[in-house]
């Protein structure tokens, strides 16, 4: 497990009052699924600092993924390529928020994100930037948005989380409601 987690996992009993199994069964107690609701709802009603609460969510969030799943997530974001870890996490958390159905695909160099298929993959091919291919069939394609080859129609850069905007959401949520 990342140092930095397993620090905020060790330290919400005493800066928060619970365990995160403690927090999972109050965000499973809340009935809500939606990443940003259950940020919220811990931020509002149990006063959990935002650090904290995404912190929590993501982990309960995450909590069905496997060992396997998440140690060939880890590997494409070490050394150099750590920096780019929080962006990947902001694209991954953001885009869970589109449905239940929507499935995080890790494999050895990208990670898949599918529905009933594929909609987007991302990968980290430098120290500097995270490329997104998102299948939106024949939509035209502009400065930022590159037509692409192979099983995504088009392709983003993303170097900074400024970059994961409305435009780009958009793009993500069309290619999802078209899977």
């Amino acid at each position: 497990m990342d140092p930095a987690l397993q620090s905020m996992i060790d330290n919400l009993p005493a800066a928060t009052g619970k365990s995160l199994p403690e927090w999972f069964a109050v965000l499973e107690a809340s009935g809500l699924d939606k990443h940003t609701a259950l940020l919220n709802h811990l931020k509002s009603e149990h006063g959990v600092s935002h650090g904290f609460a995404n912190g929590i969510v993501l982990q309960y969030r995450n909590r069905g993924v496997s060992q396997v799943d998440e140690d060939l997530v880890g590997a494409q974001y070490t050394g150099a390529k750590a920096a780019l870890r929080p962006l990947y996490d902001t694209l991954v958390a953001t885009v869970s928020d589109f449905g239940s159905d929507v499935e995080i695909t890790p494999k050895k160099s990208s990670v898949s994100l599918r529905r009933h298929k594929q909609f987007a993959l991302i990968e980290a091919p430098s120290a500097k930037r995270l490329q997104l291919g998102i299948n939106l069939g024949d939509t035209p394609p502009t400065e930022r948005l590159l037509l692409a080859g192979g099983m995504c129609t088009h392709k983003v850069s993303v170097t900074s989380a400024a970059e994961i905007d409305a435009e780009l959401l958009g793009w993500l949520r069309a290619a999802y409601d078209r899977a």
